[in-house]
Order: C-alpha cells, then sequence, then structure tokens
C-alpha cells in the first residue's frame, strides 16, 4: 500500500513544493527531472510467474517499487520496540539506452527510505526520511546478493534467507538480523493484487512473514539487545488510487501459534469499503486463505487525534472474520506513531492482538498503517491513473 506516498512525493517534486526541507546528503536538486509519463511503464494486469531470488530485486519496467520491513521487538526484560524501515523506487521515465549509457550522476530513478522506531516504556516515537537518486551508490536495489539501500541505511543479504537490516541517525539506531523460515507469500491471485476495478490498477505483491529478528536497538546512545518477529512486503506497480477512494487501513498480524494475516481495507468517504479490499490468512505451514471484504468485520472502538496534523486516526478495532472462527481485538502499543514528513502524513505503527480461533487463545504483535485521514488522496493521484 505504500506506492501511492512514493507517488505522491514525485507529484510535489514537480512542482517544487516540499514543506519541511531536506537533508543536504540528498539534495533533490541533483536530480535531472524528466516529465513523468506513466504510459511508458507496465502494469501489473494477469498473474505472473515469479521467479526468486531475481524477484527480490528492482523491477525497473514497473513505474513504482518499495521493500518494506516492520517488526515488533522486545528485551529479555520484556521492554518493548517496534520498527519500520521502507526503501521506495520511483521511475521519472522508462528505462532507456541513453540512460544506460549516460553520466553517472544522470538518473531516472528516486530512492526515498522511512525510518521509525517506537519506544512504548518511553512513548516516544522517532521518524525519519531521506530520499537519493539510484546512482554512484548513492541508493539501489539488488537481487543477488540482495541489497536494498539509501545511503547508510540498508538491507542486505548475508547468506540466502538472513538478511541484515540497518539504519542509523543522531537519535535512534538499529542493528539487526532477520531469519526467512517460509516461502515467499503471493499476495493476491497468485501475487497480482487488485486495488481498484481499473485494468492495471494493481500491484505485484509478495511477503516474507514470522521472520525471527535479534540484535541491537540504541535510543539515545543506549543499546538494547533485543529478539522479535518482522515482516516484509515488497510490491511494484504502475498504478493509481481510484477515484472516490480516500484512503486505507492496512494491518499485518504475526501470531503466537505461528499464523499470520493481512487485511487491507481501501476507504470511501461515506465509510464504505472499495469491493477490491482484500486480505490473505497465512497458516503456519504457510497455507493461504484468501479473503474478500465480504468475509471480515472491523469495528473501531475508539480514535486518537494528533496535535500535530490535526488528523483523528483509528485506536482500537475488533476483527471478525466467521470463515476463519477468528475474533480479535487490536491496539495500539502507543496512540502517537504519526509520520510527519516531506512527502505524507500517516499513521503507522505497532500494534498488539488479543482474542481466540476455534475457541483456542491467539495473541500477537503487528503493524498497522492508516492513510487518508490527514488529506484525503484520491484528489491529489486519481488522476496519476495511465492511460
Amino acid at each position: 500500500m505504500k506506492r501511492l506516498l512514493l507517488n505522491l512525493f514525485v507529484w510535489l517534486m514537480s512542482l517544487g513544493l516540499f514543506v519541511q526541507p531536506v537533508d543536504a546528503a540528498t539534495q533533490l536538486t541533483w536530480l535531472e527531472v524528466p516529465s513523468v509519463n506513466a504510459s511508458e511503464f507496465k502494469q501489473a494486469l494477469v498473474p505472473q510467474a515469479w521467479q526468486f531470488p531475481q524477484d527480490f530485486g528492482a523491477h525497473e519496467a514497473y513505474q513504482t517499487e518499495w521493500w518494506y520491513y516492520t517488526g515488533n521487538l522486545e528485551t529479555a526484560e520484556g521492554r518493548d520496540f517496534g520498527f519500520q524501515l521502507t526503501f521506495f523506487r520511483q521511475a521519472l521515465a522508462a528505462p532507456t539506452a541513453e540512460m544506460a549509457t549516460g553520466s553517472d550522476w544522470r538518473s531516472n530513478q528516486i530512492y526515498s527510505a522511512h525510518f521509525t522506531l517506537s519506544d512504548v516504556e518511553q512513548q516516544q516515537f522517532y521518524p525519519y526520511e531521506r530520499f537519493s537518486r539510484g546512482t554512484v551508490g548513492l541508493a539501489g536495489a539488488q537481487a543477488t546478493p540482495y541489497r536494498v539501500w539509501l545511503e547508510d541505511w540498508s538491507a542486505t543479504e548475508l547468506e540466502p534467507g538472513k538478511v541484515r537490516l540497518q539504519a542509523k541517525t543522531d537519535q535512534v539506531s538499529l542493528n539487526l538480523v532477520v531469519e526467512q523460515t517460509l516461502p515467499p507469500i503471493l499476495q493476491g491471485d497468485r501475487g497480482l493484487s487488485i486495488k481498484g476495478l481499473e485494468p492495471g490498477n494493481a500491484s505485484y505483491y509478495y511477503s516474507l512473514v514470522q521472520q525471527p529478528t535479534s540484535g541491537t536497538i540504541t535510543v539515545q546512545g543506549k543499546p538494547f539487545q533485543v529478539t522479535g518477529l518482522t515482516w516484509k512486503d515488497h510490491e511494484y506497480s504502475t498504478s493509481a488510487l481510484t477515484p472516490g477512494t480516500v484512503g486505507w487501513d492496512w494491518f499485518s498480524m504475526q501470531f503466537d501459534n505461528g499464523s499470520a494475516l493481512m487485511l487491507y481495507l481501501l476507504r470511501h468517504e461515506d465509510g464504505t469499503l472499495e469491493s477490491t479490499s482484500a486480505g490473505t490468512y497465512i497458516a503456519p505451514s504457510g497455507e493461504t486463505t484468501p479473503l474478500s471484504w465480504r468475509d471480515w468485520q472491523v469495528e473501531v472502538l475508539d480514535t486518537w487525534k494528533s496535535a500535530k496534523s490535526g488528523a483523528t486516526y483509528p485506536a482500537k478495532w475488533i476483527i471478525e472474520i466467521p470463515k476463519l472462527n477468528l475474533n480479535l481485538q487490536a491496539q495500539p502499543l502507543m496512540p502517537n506513531q504519526e509520520l510527519n514528513v516531506a512527502t505524507a502524513t500517516y499513521w503507522e505503527g505497532a500494534v498488539q492482538f488479543k482474542g481466540s480461533q476455534a475457541e483456542q487463545p491467539l495473541n500477537g504483535a503487528g503493524y498497522v498503517e492508516l492513510t487518508g485521514y490527514a488529506t484525503r488522496l484520491d484528489t491529489v493521484l486519481s488522476a496519476r491513473t495511465p492511460s
């Protein structure tokens, strides 16, 4: 669901509009910016044949792509942390022979990244954002050995199935090792995830779930040894938000019995859902059960209002999925996990889940992403649908 945040960034860049300065180390004035013509790019139209590890890397024939990591971690003493580390790629033009043979400083690829840390005990949220062009080693993505990076923020393969995540700022940092335990989970129809009724308004999308994670979180100079679970999403597409869809609520859940669940709710202004809203239940074995919007009920029990943006976000939910005999209550580990950065304002944070499945206790943790509450997104982004 991240693609629209990056599309918004490119739209703002093309107009020269930024709500806050960008760090000098990644000046956007380095970029030679051509006009963006989405019709030059491939679209996600039909299921494809996936090839791993090749598909861990970049797909520059598509306009937008991201590699998304979130995790729920704790110390041996029970101190909780959450993190997000996401790398975005946005093409300003389709690949050409001229780009391949031109200056090393010229690029048709922009990379950005979001890094956040939630310190639950201290109720402190640390959000950061960076930009760079995809040249001269500043930022990029490769399949073998797998690596995605923007300056010194990175996801780097140590060996097949094991990746190191690193990010550092002046206040917080992380250095984690993430281990794959299940094959890639293909979301939607064999990895084709439909986001709207228009042809091509879809993405190619897989997830890696239930990944044991260990390493170090550092907060204000103090290191903490942590363990937990990480969720990875990788999506690429050339598409936009359907007019009338103002935003989305996206849930990732990893449970203590080894199962996992993803739901995305595409919201209309009147509170109804786009019919392409969907999800996937992942059994401990990796077997998947697809879910449509008709399969669940999500009820908001409470809200939280941001003092910074003025947006009011859902802050507590009941989730019921009768076909799975699943009943959950979800609540953020801390209320303020809003990113208010140059490209967008949205809420993305660590959440705990408690409930039952088949009358057996079921507990877990995960992340929720809430967009369109500060500013509706369709009015900005719907015009970007390729012709």
